[in-house]
């Protein structure tokens, strides 16, 4: 999976970014970054973690998420100030919003308004997707000499009737209910405001333990989904032991810390969820999209699995915890055969039997 950290200038991306994936690009108050920064965030999975204290592993490889530290976007140059090249590649986007006051950094507005710098970047988005929109329309308005194809004459329909009017109307389009057909067609255009956004509110470290996604109108109906956190507090929790980072927690009143919370979250945004396997030589998450069916969810490992696909042995996690070993979960019927079909689900155990 692949996430855009968006903002505007001077709310923390690359704060967050940098304790997301343990890197240690620049950060300072007064200079703005102008460079895309890349890099990969190991996802924390206290099951996988237990199941390799069980296995004791050679290898143990968690999932992974990579991220996109985008340069800050002023606000009126968002189609030119767009890293659109590296955003068209990602799954999602997290746009990080500034809810902290510090007098030594200007908010780029003028004043902290977190809601409405959510309307900001959406509009920015928006506009991207409008240019990009428009030349697609002049190009098919000046093939329309030659003929368009059945397919062009259906997307000039649906650009010019459907996406434009709803951009020009400042809506974003993942609020839109295209279908599935008419999304893949989009999908080449990989348009901004239609790839799904979390947006997470950077607050100050008071306020960490209390602030709710809602109280910055996130959440719920037409709306995105949203975590708070404090980014410096978060980055500075990264870099200390496990026993420090429990003490340092229960001192902000938080249970974990909330950036586990972002990936999770991101993990919902995108509908994946992860499933196991085990052994000797190493313990390993797997991403798939929920509701990828057993044959499917083994090519992710490799195509000649999924080609030679024979049947899928699957426990559950905590029922593999319980008993110790796959024999002895076989002995109490919890090791179960599978077949193609089988929808994988979050946190399953699998070995897959193949032939090729």
């Amino acid at each position: 999976m692949q996430f855009g950290i968006l903002g505007l200038p001077k709310v923390g991306k690359t704060t967050l970014f940098n304790t997301l994936t343990a890197s240690h690009e620049a950060t300072g108050k007064f200079d703005a970054g102008s460079k895309t920064h890349v890099a990969i965030a190991k996802v924390p999975d206290p099951r996988l973690v237990r199941l390799r204290d069980l296995f004791q592993p050679r290898r143990f490889t968690p999932a992974t998420v990579e991220y996109l530290d985008i340069p800050g976007i002023e606000k009126g140059e968002g189609a030119e100030s767009l890293d659109l090249a590296k955003l068209k590649t990602v799954d999602a986007l997290l746009h990080v919003v500034r809810a902290f006051a510090d007098p030594e950094i200007p908010h780029a507005g003028g004043a902290i308004d977190p809601r409405s710098d959510i309307a900001t970047l959406d509009l920015e988005l928006i506009l991207a997707d409008h240019s990009l929109v428009e030349r697609r329309l002049e190009r098919l308005d000046k093939a329309v000499k030659r003929g368009l194809t059945p397919q062009e004459q259906h997307e000039k329909k649906l650009l010019a009737e459907t996406i434009r009017p709803a951009l020009e109307a400042e809506t974003p389009l993942r609020r839109l209910d295209l279908g599935a057909d008419n999304e893949r067609l989009l999908r080449g255009f990989q348009l901004l405001s239609a790839k799904p956004i979390l947006v997470v509110v950077n607050v100050g470290e008071g306020e960490v333990a209390n602030a709710r996604p809602e109280d910055f109108g996130l959440g719920g109906e037409g709306r995105p989904a949203g975590v708070v956190v404090s980014a410096p507090i978060e980055l500075e929790i990264s870099r200390l032991s496990a026993d420090e980072q429990k003490e340092f927690l229960a001192d902000l009143g938080l249970a974990e810390p909330s950036l586990d919370r972002v990936i999770r979250a991101s993990y919902g945004l995108l509908g994946v969820i992860s499933f196991f396997t085990v052994g000797e030589d190493e313990v390993r998450a797997w991403t798939i999209r929920r509701g990828t069916v057993a044959r499917e969810a083994a090519g992710t490992i490799h195509s000649d699995i999924e080609r030679g696909f024979i049947r899928a042995e699957v426990v559950r996690w905590d029922d593999l915890l319980a008993h110790g070993t796959l024999a002895a979960c076989r002995d109490k019927a919890l090791l179960r055969l599978e077949g193609k079909e089988y929808p994988v689900e979050d946190g399953d155990v699998v070995h897959f039997r193949f032939n090729v």
